[in-house]
């Protein structure tokens, strides 16, 4: 999104303003936004994880004040600020507890050392949630009451939206349909997080490049063969550009892909029947803008029609997301423009 991404000025936003932060294993991303979601200003720093929890909460701490700066405002005209983070998290402590994509930063109170380090109030939320309810505030899902969304990479993350209402759940687990069992096999796919049978063994990056190296294993004729013995590395980009070359392998993982897709998207839809599904990421082959990208999305759609019940699967809207990389930092902001509106009435 960052080649389409549009800024409004200070004297055409509509206040109070948020500020958004979006902690990834690799990057910090950082945007100020309007009462409205309209962007502002946006950054995007290392993450740099081997410093240590502290230093990256003084580093986001200073992105946040460098993003306010860049969208032509002061810090007190900030209501509050959002963090979305990944890992396992106690979200009414602002706790990360084992984060893997975060290594090192085990047990630390995360929502209040950036709290400390920006001088605002900070509300802290599961990044896969923060970018769902992006999508649902200005992206994709803003037509609907009820969505959810799968945002498909290196691995599976999902956040669920019902009216302004994140679904956290009980333990800061909820919406973790990544990690739903769609292989009771006891030989089923092992997932990254050591179990087995989980979506993501199936559907994420990782999952879809090892099901295509079993199969090149096995001395299955492919064009992606030659590129790989060219010395280039075996990616779902590559295989997305040989899909659309006519590769019959290819396509076959892609079609395998949609349809298991198909089957973790059947399981939200029965378990909480949202208006929409929508997905994201960068594992989409392509997503709207080009054909095989919709192909795939036409097959997770007739996956679904084929095993749902018939209402859901008649009414259930299924499409991209549109916010693209700047849905965690919006939905951030968004999150803590929940909470600014809830302390308000």
């Amino acid at each position: 999104m960052a080649e389409t991404r549009h800024f409004i000025a200070a004297d055409q936003a509509k206040a109070p303003f948020f500020v958004g932060i979006d902690l990834g294993g690799t990057n910090i991303k950082v945007g100020t936004v309007d009462d409205l979601g309209r962007p502002l200003s946006w950054l995007s720093i290392p993450t740099e994880v081997e410093r240590g929890a502290e230093a990256g909460a003084r580093r986001m701490g200073e992105a946040v004040h460098e993003a306010i700066r860049q969208a032509g405002l002061k810090p007190e005209a900030i209501a509050r600020v959002g963090l979305g983070s990944p890992g396992e998290m106690d979200i009414p402590s602002g706790m990360l507890l084992t984060p893997i994509n975060l290594k090192g930063w085990n047990h630390v109170c995360i929502r209040d050392l950036v709290s400390d380090a920006c001088g605002l109030p900070v509300d802290f939320e599961n990044d896969a949630n923060a970018a769902a309810y992006g999508e649902f505030w200005v992206g994709s899902g803003r037509e609907f009451q009820s969505m959810a969304l799968l945002t498909l990479g290196t691995g599976i993350g999902c956040g669920i939206i019902i009216g302004d209402l994140v679904v956290q759940g009980a333990h800061s687990h909820g919406g973790e349909n990544g990690h739903g069992v769609i292989d009771c096999r006891e030989d089923a796919r092992v997932c990254s997080c050591g179990a087995r049978g989980h979506l993501e063994a199936y559907t994420s990056a990782l999952a879809v490049i090892r099901r295509t190296e079993e199969l090149l294993g096995q001395g299955r004729t492919t064009s992606l063969a030659r590129r790989i013995a060219g010395g280039e590395e075996l990616t779902p980009k590559m295989i997305a550009e040989e899909a659309e070359q006519g590769d019959a392998l290819s396509n076959e993982i892609i079609r395998e892909t949609a349809r298991y897709l198909g089957v973790g998207v059947v399981n939200l839809m029965h378990t909480i029947d949202p208006e929409a599904v929508l997905l994201g990421g960068a594992m989409t082959f392509g997503g709207s803008e080009r054909p095989l990208g919709r192909q795939f999305l036409d097959m997770v759609r007739g996956e679904v029609r084929r095993i749902a019940r018939p209402i859901p699967a008649q009414k259930t809207v299924i499409d991209f997301a549109s916010l693209g990389g700047d849905a965690g930092f919006i939905g951030a902001a968004g999150v803590a423009r929940l909470e600014y509106l809830k302390r308000s009435r």
